[in-house]
């Protein structure tokens, strides 16, 4: 613990941004010392035009939140979730002596520093402490070296945001009056669904190839263990693979050199080899080395997280915080694959004791990133301190996740300072009369960094010789047996979507935007419907290649990718000091060497028709003229005067033009009824929606005409006049309740069917419908003891899912409960919401600390109070009266 030197004036006041960081450092600088949290960003620009100050509301620029005629002078405000905490660093600061800012390293940081001061207006010896790891000899380090603050830092991340505000402000409305509401543009947000639109094009212009080659097996003789070869030529002319063909037109781009085979010829080209000798006719071998990789910068941190353990970036990026937050990993914001010496020798430390001396390497390793603009002075991720602890000695202190992700931070760097794997491939041609196959073989000699990979599974041996291919020790002209040859079909494939991994690696290789951001963003493609998942990868929805379209042929500039990329280097040669901020600002915003932002967007509202951009031509070969059109209600088909909704899980590769005339033939179906209602004599109709189909009682011009969804596993195929009206029937009163006398009902909701008398509520069980169960089997369920799924866990109502010792601030037990709206932590007296990403088991003391304490920060919700008078009411009721009759 580092030893206090204070005077008895006061205490040295330490804000870092969060509660688990201010945990952290507390407990290493002990007495003499407050450390407080500042939950982040304290002021930023004016979200919207309520918090913008009175006295700039008249101003043109008012809506920006930055004054564009006045050097780009922003406008910042606190906002009102952190007035309170603010007050409290304001009363924390009279009682200090001197203070320490102790944000991260990064410009955020340097920027959440800077705006402390310039609020808190401290009248005392202001010091900046910069680390990038929370350990006591780190923090002592930082402490008798602190230095000022960085304003070229703080520069770059100024006009960062400004860039951005003003890319997003100035275009998002734009968005909002061509297409629809809720949209936004981004610097780097739209080049990223620029990326997915395009890969989707990509695969709606796929045209698929079939090719068949020949799979033999061989072996050396009876007793041996035999192996498989892949037929690569005949009489001299390859056989095709799938690279061999135009994905545009799926045919062969070079047929010449290639025979092509087709099931019948791949068949009597087997039958006839079948009557002739195999031959080794060539064998190759060769040693190779495999070099480890370099430790973990913030992209392939995410890249290799998504990929391995299927984390999102978020999520990565949420846990990784923790874990350096909590002390146990270095800064997860980086650029940097570099290695301090400390690290590099605690590295080859661990490798020398848990791996031997044949696994270290005679020099340290030393990485050099290949990204543009990364900080060399500061580090990889790694484990912190100069000791690495095992990932075994954590495994009870972190969740499930925490501990993954450590393990894989831990592995990495290990192997990183590990020598390289060494070992043989074998390149093995075998002969038939005038056909030619081959197979691939790979033998480890020397596993290297590769046993730090395995390290931890019940076998490790096992683990690597998975790794290997393993061929018979035969030489040039041996014969073999010819055990099968079996002709084999192939299709050539699409080009992927982007996983999460993949898009944040394509993003990083152009070098567009920063890895720290690429959570948010992907976030926010997805929160804004640009995109949505499909089995893990990235699905644009038809909103987001009506954006692009609109990008593409009237804002082309603005999503281009060398520009975006240049713009990072710009703002980046602004944070080393190399470039004027103003200067740049004045040329993105009015232009200079080419047109700016406002020169752009000119003219833009009425020269952009907005039914052109909404529709989106995708069967250009086709004679009837189908388009996609994205309306107020979503995306439908037209083909002349008929149109049908496309479903909304639909992705657009999978849109073929026999799909959508089945979709239209099915909407032009569903104008014909299914029927008539007897009692009410209305049309019945079946329909389909942009959230599925359903069906319909009553004129499609009727104002007072009801709409009733299917149950699930129902297809609109299945559906009689009878469900139809049973359908509609819902809810059902089942009777009355003999123990309160109320009315049971039977209905249908967002979570499926349930049952419900007065405030108390059953879902039905797999088996059980709303529409055919019985009062008798309402009742039994409805004496059963209620039962909360919640997410990650189940429990009985009111009993906690977790339970934690008491909080250090109300002294009452903390608690992990699951509540209506989903599950929250409590500790008597705040509540806080758990984010919809976060699983029970990565529930811990201390992130349960840390979301209460950003929630009371936040201070109490308070909702103005709606005066209600008696002529109101009668008022209210009166017009809800008639719109209910209606």
């Amino acid at each position: 613990m580092t030893t206090s030197t204070k005077s008895k004036d006061g205490y040295s006041l330490v804000i870092v941004e969060s509660p688990a960081k201010a945990r952290t450092i507390g407990r290493i600088l002990g007495a003499g010392y407050r450390v407080e949290a500042s939950i982040g960003h304290i002021r930023d620009l004016p979200k919207n035009s309520k918090d913008i100050p009175a006295k700039y509301k008249k101003e043109k620029w008012a809506n920006l939140g930055v004054n564009v005629n006045s050097n780009f002078e922003p406008i910042y405000i606190v906002p009102d979730d952190k007035q309170k905490q603010v007050k409290k660093l304001g009363d924390l600061l009279k009682e200090a002596s001197d203070l320490y800012l102790a944000t991260d390293e990064d410009r955020e940081g340097e920027a959440i520093s800077w705006h402390l001061v310039e609020t808190l207006k401290p009248k005392l010896p202001i010091r900046r402490l910069v680390f990038h790891e929370i350990t006591e000899k780190a923090i002592n380090k930082a402490l008798s070296t602190p230095r000022t603050i960085n304003n070229d830092l703080v520069q770059a991340q100024e006009t960062r945001r400004i860039v951005d505000r003003l890319y997003g402000y100035e275009i998002s409305p734009l968005l909002w009056r061509k297409i629809g509401p809720k949209l936004s543009a981004g610097r780097v947000q739209s080049v990223a669904v620029r990326l997915i639109v395009e890969r989707e094009k990509e695969r709606i212009a796929f045209h698929s190839a079939t090719y068949w080659d020949i799979l033999g097996n061989f072996a050396e003789n009876e007793t041996s263990k035999s192996f498989q070869a892949v037929l690569i030529s005949v009489n001299s002319q390859k056989i095709p693979s799938g690279k061999d063909f135009d994905p545009k037109t799926g045919v062969l781009i070079n047929p010449a050199s290639h025979v092509l085979l087709d099931e019948t010829s791949a068949i009597e080209l087997a039958n006839r080899l079948k009557n002739h000798t195999a031959k080794v006719k060539s064998v190759e071998e060769k040693p190779y080395t495999e070099k480890p990789y370099a430790p973990f910068t913030t992209s392939t941190l995410q890249q290799e997280a998504n990929r391995k353990l299927g984390l999102t970036a978020r999520t990565t990026m949420s846990i990784a915080q923790g874990l350096y937050e909590n002390g146990y990993i270095t800064y997860m914001r980086t650029d940097s694959t570099n290695l301090s010496d400390e690290a590099i020798n605690a590295a080859r430390n661990l490798v020398l004791s848990q791996y031997g001396k044949e696994y270290l390497p005679d020099a340290p390793r030393i990485y050099k990133t290949n990204v543009k603009n990364a900080q060399e002075a500061h580090e990889a991720i790694r484990p912190a301190g100069s000791v690495f602890e095992l990932p075994e000695n954590l495994r009870d202190r972190l969740s499930r996740d925490e501990f993954r992700l450590y393990e894989l931070i831990w592995k990495r760097t290990v192997a990183s300072q590990t020598s390289d794997a060494r070992g043989k491939r074998k390149q093995l041609a075998v002969e038939i009369d005038d056909a030619l196959f081959s197979v691939s073989g790979k033998t480890i000699e020397f596993p290297g960094y590769l046993r730090v990979y395995v390290e931890g599974s019940d076998d490790p041996s096992a683990e690597l010789a998975d790794r290997e291919v393993l061929l018979p020790p035969v030489k040039s002209g041996d014969t073999l047996i010819c055990n099968n040859l079996e002709p084999k079909p192939h299709a050539t494939m699409p080009p992927s979507r982007y996983s999460e991994a993949a898009l944040t690696k394509e993003l990083t290789e152009r070098g567009i935007g920063r890895p720290s951001t690429y959570a948010s963003i992907i976030e926010t493609i997805l929160n804004r419907n640009y995109v949505f998942k499909k089995g893990g990868a990235l699905t644009p929805t038809w909103i987001a290649f009506a954006v692009n379209q609109l990008m593409e042929e009237h804002l082309p500039d603005l999503i281009n990718y060398d520009f975006t990329a240049q713009m990072e280097d710009q703002l980046d040669a602004i944070s080393r000091g190399e470039s004027d901020h103003l200067g740049y600002l004045k040329e993105f915003y009015f232009g200079g060497k080419r047109h700016g932002l406002r020169q752009l967007l000119d003219n833009k509202v009425d020269e952009i028709n907005a039914r052109d951009v909404c529709t989106i031509n995708i069967f250009n070969d086709v004679s009837e003229p189908i388009v996609v059109r994205v309306g107020k209600f979503g995306p439908y088909l037209q083909n002349g005067e008929i149109t049908a909704n496309l479903p909304s899980e639909l992705p657009p590769d999978e849109l073929t033009v026999d799909k959508a005339k089945e979709i239209l033939e099915n909407s032009q179906r569903s104008e014909e009824p299914l029927g008539f209602d007897p009692e009410t004599q209305k049309p019945i109709y079946i329909k389909n929606g942009r959230f599925g189909p359903y069906v319909q009682r009553g004129f499609p011009e009727d104002d007072d005409k009801q709409n009733a969804g299917l149950l699930k596993g129902m297809t609109p195929e299945t559906i009689t006049l009878d469900v139809a009206l049973m359908l509609l029937s819902l809810p059902r009163n089942l009777g009355k309740n003999p123990e309160n006398n109320e009315d049971v009902f039977a209905r249908d909701g967002k979570f499926g069917p349930y049952i419900i008398c007065g405030k108390d509520t059953r879902s039905l069980p797999e088996g059980l419908s709303p529409l055919d169960i019985e009062l008798e089997q309402a009742l039994e369920l409805l004496s059963q003891p209620k039962i909360r799924t919640a997410r990650g866990g189940t429990g009985k109502t009111n009993e906690p899912l977790k339970s934690f010792e008491n909080s250090p601030v109300t002294g009452k037990p903390v608690k992990l409960l699951a509540g209506r709206f989903g599950n929250y932590i409590t500790d008597g007296a705040t509540n806080a919401t758990i984010p919809k990403d976060m699983a029970v088991d990565d529930i811990t003391f201390e992130k349960a600390l840390d979301l209460l304490a950003e929630k009371a920060a936040k201070g109490p919700t308070t909702k103005p109070r709606r005066k209600t008078t008696k002529k109101s009411t009668k008022k209210i009721t009166k017009k809800t009266t008639k719109t209910t009759k209606k």
